[in-house]
């Protein structure tokens, strides 16, 4: 169980990824084989160079190979695989090379758009290079002429994979092995982002050429409601909108429609790319303004500043007849334009916590 959350500011600690815990058990596992050394812990160099030491739960022989494991620290980051045990079979292989498996609780892709082709175990590149390098030294110091069959494992993996967003990119039967540095740094929620990326390159990939970028369960039901758009092709962006606008840079859909609770759309108008309270904050003084240029007077803009929450502000605007929702809505979109190329088509929905529309624009 992870500690409380600290009262008083301290340095957020990082951890390492599923990456490099696989790359540590593959490592301890084969060294084993090779030459019948088992440490309690292993060290391994991280792809700038860094080196860390993993701690191992086990390291054993098995009937045709051997096997080690670790418990997955992510240090302070919310990660769903915090504590989770990875755990790394190996067997030595005739051939050069490594050859890598979908062990228990470790997806297989499904869908074209990932990096990875479809069939493949869903270790992402980083990993296989860093697992693949390790080896490779182990085996031209040992003498050792072939290669290893690595079979990467999570247990509990198809739970905790119900925690993420890989069924919705076509990742069945577990979790995915990600990194690209190695060190999960605290909530830089790469991994998260990552999933936003491959949301939209699975999209567009099998054809899709509208996608509905949601900030949570309510805006993706208000999206599936109004335009009965696939899973495919609904994007759980979270708070990381910032994620979805510049992928577009690289991978232009015809149309994006933005959905989320009109405070986070204000955020966004006021040209914010991360919604989360940690990074942004509600403007009610600017709220006022908006308002104040579409006919709200003096009385409505000092109530509204002084509005406790941004719902209540949209209430008060809602009840003098003043479209704020829309106003913001129009902003919101102004500031999406300007990221995204000139060729998708973009439009913004806002809604309250009941997922009922309270605001759009660039609707067609």
């Amino acid at each position: 169980m992870r500690e409380e959350t600290r009262e008083k500011a301290a340095p957020l600690r990082s951890g390492l990824t599923t990456g490099s815990c696989a790359t540590a058990t593959s490592l301890a596992a084969a060294r084993l084989l090779l030459t019948g050394e088992c440490d309690d812990a292993v060290r391994i160099t991280l792809p700038k160079g860094k080196q860390v030491t993993l701690r191992l739960a086990f390291c054993r022989r098995t009937d045709n190979g051997a096997e080690a494991g670790t418990i997955k620290d992510a240090g302070d980051d919310p990660d769903v695989t915090h504590g989770a045990l990875l755990y790394t079979q190996v067997r030595l292989l005739e051939q050069p090379g490594v050859r890598f498996v979908a062990g228990q609780g470790v997806g297989t892709v499904t869908r074209p758009g990932l990096v990875l082709a479809v069939g493949e175990p869903a270790i992402n590149p980083v990993p296989r290079r860093m697992i693949s390098e390790h080896l490779q030294q182990l085996a031209e110091a040992c003498g050792h002429g072939g290669g290893f069959e690595v079979t990467v494992n999570v247990r509990d993996g198809e739970q905790l994979a119900l925690k993420t967003m890989n069924p919705r990119l076509g990742i069945l039967g577990g979790l995915s092995i990600l990194g690209t540095s190695g060190i999960v740094r605290p909530f830089s929620c790469s991994a998260y982002i990552a999933s936003i990326q491959q949301g939209i390159d699975v999209a567009h990939s099998n054809g899709y050429t509208h996608i509905a970028a949601c900030t949570g369960n309510a805006s993706e039901d208000t999206m599936r409601q109004v335009y009965g758009l696939p899973e495919i092709a609904l994007i759980e962006m979270g708070d990381f909108v910032g994620a979805v606008l510049k992928h577009l840079r690289k991978v232009p859909v015809a149309r994006l429609t933005l959905c989320g609770g009109f405070g986070k759309i204000s955020k966004l108008a006021a040209g914010h790319m991360d919604l989360h309270s940690r990074s942004s904050s509600i403007d009610l003084p600017q709220l006022a303004a908006w308002a104040a240029d579409i006919g709200a007077d003096a009385t409505l803009q000092a109530a509204i500043i002084a509005a406790n929450t941004s719902q209540q502000a949209l209430a008060l605007a809602h009840a003098a007849g003043v479209p704020l929702g829309d106003a913001v809505c129009a902003h919101a979109l102004a500031f999406a334009r300007s990221v995204v190329p000139a060729q998708v088509q973009v439009e913004v929905f806002a809604i309250d916590r009941q997922g009922g529309i309270v605001g759009k624009a660039g609707v067609q």
